[in-house]
Parts: structure tokens; C-alpha cells; sequence
């Protein structure tokens, strides 16, 4: 099937080079999809493997810029491509940037079920390593904001700014 300079398809469905459905559609600092030929902000790229000192710089560059989405892709690398020792880590770092992704949205339940399942997830790896500062990072400190900012969420029942809210990962 032929496909057009913004890599969707005749058929209007978005592919990349190998045919995988990939959403070619622009997106704003919170991952949301804007219309075809708006400006968005740089997706991140996916599958990158980075280490873990990388991966903490480049997460809290996008996070104090207002793009927990876009840090999230990031801890998600992370996850997947880490030892398996620290999958749990990554996993509750990239589980509390989606929080802060969908209370910015406006998604209060998501929001807060998310930076609390973030928060579980930290307090399990931290129970289970014995580690509350890896990588330099302060995961208690962490795991205060997102009850906090989950609880905040939920007492107002609007979106945040979620460049305001932007955590500190090395506190």
C-alpha cells in the first residue's frame, strides 16, 4: 500500500518503514495528539538504551519542561532494556511520570491510581533492595510527592500544571 510524506498510509492508517502501526500524528508536551500538520513537540525516540545516570538527567530534563509523557518513554527504555534487578525500579519511575501525565490532562482517578501505584511500586523495590537513594536518585522523597500530589488531585478534581508539579528525582 502506498503510503504519503507523513508516513500514513492510503488507507489513512499511520505505518513506519516495516508496516507496524505507528501513530504519526504530532503531540503536545503531555503526549496528547494534536491534528495532522500541527506543530507538536520531538517525540522521544523509542528502544534507546541508556545508562542509568543518562536516563535520570534525560527524565528530569523533560519532566521540569512539562513533558512527564515524553519521561516516561524514557524510564520505559529503562525497564526494558535494564537488568532485571531494577526493572521494578524503572517501572515505578516511569508509572509515576504517567501519573503526572494524566493528572496534567485533567484525569483525576487515572491520575492519582497511577502516581499511587508509582508510589506502591517504589516503596516495594526500596523494601525488597534495601536501596532508597539508586542512582543518586531519592526514592522516599519521591514517593512523598506522588501520595502528595495524588491526594491533591483528588481534593481539587481538576488537572495540574504538571511543570509546577515536576518532581526532583535526586531531592
Amino acid at each position: 500500500m502506498a503510503s504519503t510524506s507523513s508516513g500514513r498510509q492510503a488507507d489513512g492508517r499511520d505505518r513506519d518503514s516495516e508496516g507496524r502501526a505507528r501513530n504519526a500524528r504530532p503531540r503536545d508536551g503531555l503526549g496528547r495528539p494534536l491534528p495532522y500538520g500541527a506543530d507538536g513537540v520531538a517525540r522521544q525516540p523509542e528502544g534507546v538504551v541508556r545508562g542509568p545516570r543518562e536516563t535520570v538527567a534525560e527524565a528530569q530534563e523533560l519532566l521540569d519542561a512539562g513533558r512527564p509523557f515524553h519521561a516516561h518513554e524514557v524510564f520505559e527504555d529503562a525497564w526494558k532494556s535494564g537488568p532485571d534487578g531494577e526493572r521494578g525500579l524503572w517501572r515505578g519511575l516511569a508509572q509515576l511520570a504517567v501519573g503526572l501525565t494524566h493528572a496534567g490532562r485533567g484525569n483525576v482517578t487515572g491520575g492519582a491510581r497511577l502516581l499511587r501505584r508509582g508510589a506502591g511500586a517504589l516503596e516495594e523495590w526500596i523494601s525488597q533492595t534495601g536501596q532508597a537513594r539508586p542512582h543518586g536518585m531519592d526514592l522516599t522523597g519521591l514517593t512523598d510527592w506522588a501520595l502528595r500530589l495524588a491526594q491533591s488531585v483528588e481534593d481539587t478534581a481538576a488537572g495540574i500544571d504538571a511543570t509546577a508539579w515536576a518532581p526532583r528525582l535526586r531531592g
